[in-house]
């Protein structure tokens, strides 16, 4: 039973809402082999997209995978690519369906579906050049979910002059959420929760090296942060991406106000 027929099934009574609410929630997932089943009603459930993570799979449960998906939806966003597993892709699927991101290390494949747009704006920052793989898979993700997005790069608290006048270009933009990611001693989203009017993602990162290294030392100085902002796990750049154009989406929709009655 698709998700009409269960409506249909309620409106003339044959089910109640406890019930279509379990067939619902059954719903939309798709079987590959006996190793993946595809979440597809992902996105309209949860507002967050259904990606595939590519590493510690094998390249062609990847492509495979991808196949699925893009039947399904039109695009898949396929996160953590190796070069092999780019390799496999780059053979599988034709040159204008594949969109690689070598810092991000991300890949979209589509057959021509476009990225939906919703409104939503979030802004990208990172400490170092350095912090800019994560904070472009972050990018990524959040332009996969309908969101403009826009990056500040380098502006680390070590040349904090840096920061502010490209702070002034991103509230020109007005985010909805904003993603700041830092690495070493990850002050960065401290002071940049401090100065704008929008929520923060603190995306602590894993250059630094020494005590608190990998990341350890961004973490912690994250949560014990003295202005308000949310944190994700280290690296975790497609949860700050996603966190964000949540929010992000979630002003859009509210700022365009009520529809008409």
């Amino acid at each position: 039973m698709d998700l009409n027929a269960i409506l249909r099934a309620v409106r003339e009574g044959n089910i109640d809402l406890e019930t279509a609410e379990q067939q619902v929630r059954g719903l939309g997932f798709v079987s590959y082999s006996n190793i993946a089943k595809l979440d597809s009603h992902r996105k309209s459930r949860t507002g967050v997209i259904e990606a595939v993570l590519a590493d510690c799979k094998e390249p062609e449960d990847v492509v495979e995978i991808a196949r699925v998906m893009v039947a399904e939806s039109g695009r898949v966003l396929i996160t953590r690519v190796s070069a092999t597993h780019l390799d496999a892709l780059k053979a599988a699927f034709a040159p204008e369906s594949l969109e690689w991101n070598s810092r991000a290390r991300t890949v979209v494949i589509h057959d021509g579906t476009p990225a939906p747009r919703t409104g939503g704006v979030v802004g990208i920052i990172s400490a170092g050049t350095a912090d800019v793989p994560v904070a472009e898979e972050a990018r990524v993700v959040a332009f996969e979910m309908g969101c403009e997005t826009f990056a500040v790069y380098d502006v680390g608290v070590a040349g904090i002059h840096r920061l502010i006048p490209e702070l002034q270009k991103l509230k020109e933009m007005k985010p909805g959420a904003v993603v700041v990611a830092a690495g070493r001693e990850g002050t960065l989203p401290t002071v940049v929760s401090g100065l704008v009017d929008v929520p923060v993602i603190g995306l602590p990162v894993s250059t630094g090296y020494g005590a608190g290294g990998e990341g350890k030392a961004a973490l912690l100085s994250m949560l014990q942060s003295c202005s308000i902002l949310s944190v994700v796990n280290i690296d975790a750049g497609f949860v700050a991406g996603a966190f964000a154009a949540r929010i992000a989406n979630m002003v859009a929709v509210a700022s365009r106000g009520p529809g008409p009655e």
